[in-house]
């Protein structure tokens, strides 16, 4: 079952390339009941489906640049929040967090949209959830992208040792995370502060000491590892803040926090898939200037990406670009997609 919100978002009312980007409103939004939750999504365009999943602390909106192009360009593009974001559901229970109900999600969807077939693309924690789905469920997603975040296959240990043992008694924000109760308050103490830092400290516009510290010392707050700047790059506009604010200011960070809280979990659970690569065409796009790349003990993540994505079609960097390659470098991001889509999408 839909729901339309977004009188402009109607085709008819107004051309894609027409539209103000930034405009939530200008979006086509609906609603379906999928694995046991209410799921909210913007769906624009018609022909071979393209689903883009979001990260942290970021929503459907990050991908608004994208939605456009690719509908304009004869694509069916679906953008969700993910569960524990914005305007789907957001289950207490941290399990119901999991990767599998996260999979479970996009097939349900995938359902719902009477859809056989889609091209995932994942940024983020959304990377690692169409990761999962490319590799669970092969006969329903043909072509894969990630961006920003590489990947590695399922570990031998458990990801929060292994984790532990490579920050030599720092702090990261998986770790950090794992807290109850203290992270989301102190995200949520000045939410405008927050969204600002993170979205700046990340991104390929901070530079020195502004830039995110991937590492922070044991006793430091998360948001001592973010600058806020004095004012915004142009990149992300005042009305596009507004919207990741009011957002927030609505939900909490609870609902987002609890992916990270599953991280253990999601290795116990898919035990089944050690040693399991991923052959569907793929691709990785990440972001040059991006701070979570800057550690040698991520980098060597990308530099890894074919031993288990034998699919691989391309892997790059884009100069000058942060983690937020999709709002900071949009026009970038769409012409590789569109490369990507025109080369796989089109054969199904």
């Amino acid at each position: 079952m839909k729901t339309n919100l977004a009188r402009a978002a109607d085709p008819l009312h107004a051309a894609w390339g027409q539209r103000d980007a930034d405009d939530p409103d200008a979006f086509h939004h609906c609603f379906a009941e999928v694995n046991g939750i209410r799921l909210h999504y913007v769906d624009e365009g018609q022909g071979p489906l393209v689903i883009l999943l979001h990260g942290f602390p970021y929503l459907w909106y990050m991908w608004r640049r994208q939605i456009l192009a690719l509908a304009e360009a004869g694509y069916r593009v679906v953008a969700p929040d993910l569960r524990g974001y914005g305007q789907s559901d957001r289950p207490e229970a941290i399990e119901a967090h999991d990767i599998s109900q996260h999979v479970g999600d996009v097939v349900g969807l995938m359902a719902a949209l009477g859809a056989a077939s889609a091209t995932i693309v994942g940024h983020d924690v959304g990377a690692s959830v169409a990761q999962s789905a490319a590799m669970m469920r092969p006969d329903l997603f043909s072509g894969l992208v990630m961006l920003s975040t590489p990947l590695p296959p399922r570990a031998r240990v458990r990801p929060t040792t292994a984790l532990r043992a490579m920050v030599k008694g720092r702090m990261h924000h998986h770790l950090y995370f794992l807290q109850l109760d203290k992270p989301e308050r102190e995200l949520a103490s000045d939410t405008r502060k927050t969204l600002r830092s993170i979205h700046y400290a990340v991104s390929g516009s901070a530079v020195g000491a502004d830039r995110w510290r991937v590492f922070f010392k044991p006793g430091e707050s998360i948001l001592d590892a973010f600058t806020d700047p004095k004012e915004f790059p142009s990149w992300l506009s005042a009305r596009a803040i507004d919207y990741y604010v009011d957002e927030y200011t609505r939900t909490g960070f609870t609902g987002t926090l609890n992916f990270y809280r599953c991280r253990d979990r999601n290795w116990e659970i898919t035990s089944f898939l050690d040693g399991a690569v991923i052959r569907q065409p793929s691709m990785f796009i990440g972001g040059a200037a991006d701070p979570s790349l800057e550690p040698a003990e991520f980098r060597g993540r990308y530099d890894q990406l074919d031993a288990y994505l034998p699919g691989l079609q391309r892997k790059l960097l884009l100069p000058g670009t942060g983690h937020g390659a999709a709002e900071e470098s949009p026009a970038q991001v769409n012409a590789l997609l569109l490369a990507f889509l025109g080369q796989h999408a089109r054969l199904r």
